[in-house]
């Protein structure tokens, strides 16, 4: 298409009116046409607050001749009923991360997109922001020799008991939440075919979520991955790679404010150096890439998702197997 995306709001979420919703109104090429949501009085307060007209109901949203794309925060349990309602109605769609809650469906709805010729694409957006590219430069240039190894760590402190991560029956839990960022990380960087070698998740009885866990992962090179994630840490956001020569780090990689200035470690034979790399707006440029998508630029490499959603589900059957040969044991 050519012109403004007429873009309307499929839930009023937290990450919407924080992140999602101020990257939109500094975006060219995009207008905010309507805000749906199940209760009128919050689709009032959003459109009243962003701008858009104020819909009661999902589908009353989908059924409009006047919205090109939807973005969709919901709960992950209702991504996939709803991305797939969207994808039948003819509108594009960023979805909030993950994409859904396993990767039958993941692989059901990126073929069910190409099938209807919309554009759908997950809201990771770390990848956006300039920070990865100037790393991935170092490591291509061989700043720190032959990679050997890649770590990575996203992990929040823990949120008041209500919160939807400590839902289960909403898609809850940290492996469906924060291991996404490390796990997108090592396939960026180390690219695709990643195996899953080991894996474990550490489970709240009482809430019925998974609230941590850390997994390994080996590349088709024989780089591994080392991967952890918890919601119930110290804010921890970064990753590392260990060269032949060398070993280069960051933090606070993965949500960054945009006036954030990241600094770069680095650590050779001739000693250790910081570099100070300029600040990006991630949100801004993850918008940037899906209206540039819709208007038939360049369209956002689903097969890193659908492959993202099945190291996911090898990482929760590898840690449930684990925990079952552990309570297996105990008994005996």
């Amino acid at each position: 298409m050519t012109g403004e995306v007429r873009l309307a709001v499929l839930g009023c979420a937290d990450v919407a009116a924080r992140r999602i919703l101020p990257a939109v109104a500094s975006v060219p090429g995009v207008r905010l046409i309507a805000v749906a949501s199940r209760d009128r009085g919050r689709a009032d307060a959003f459109a009243a607050r962003f701008g858009g007209e104020p819909v009661h109901g999902y589908r009353s949203l989908l059924d409009r001749d006047d919205v090109d794309a939807v973005y969709l925060p919901l709960p992950p349990a209702l991504h996939a009923e709803w991305i797939a309602e969207a994808v039948h109605a003819g509108k594009h769609v960023l979805a909030e991360k993950p994409l859904t809650t396993s990767a039958a469906d993941t692989a059901r709805l990126a073929e069910l997109a190409a099938r209807h010729g919309v554009v759908l694409m997950e809201n990771f957006m770390f990848p956006w922001h300039g920070q990865h590219r100037a790393v991935r430069r170092l490591i291509d240039e061989g700043a720190i020799g032959d990679l050997q190894s890649f770590a990575a760590t996203f992990a929040i402190p823990a949120r008041p008991r209500h919160d939807i991560r400590y839902r289960a029956a909403l898609g809850g839990g940290a492996l469906l939440d924060v291991a996404g960022y490390p796990v997108r990380a090592a396939l960026h960087f180390l690219g695709g075919g990643l195996e899953v070698r080991g894996a474990v998740l550490r489970h709240d009885r009482d809430l019925g979520v998974d609230v941590g866990g850390a997994a390994l992962l080996a590349a088709p090179s024989g780089v591994t991955a080392e991967l952890s994630f918890g919601l119930r840490h110290a804010y921890t956001s970064g990753y590392r790679f260990t060269g032949s020569t060398g070993r280069l780090s960051v933090e606070h990689v993965f949500t960054p404010p945009a006036d954030h200035r990241p600094v770069l470690r680095l650590v050779t034979g001739d000693g250790a150096e910081e570099r100070t790399l300029p600040p990006d707006d991630q949100y801004s440029r993850a918008i940037e890439a899906f209206v540039a998508a819709v208007r038939g630029g360049p369209a956002p490499d689903i097969e890193v998702t659908v492959e993202q959603a099945r190291l996911i589900d090898r990482v929760r059957a590898l840690a449930d197997e684990g925990r079952a040969s552990r309570c297996g044991r105990a008994i005996r």
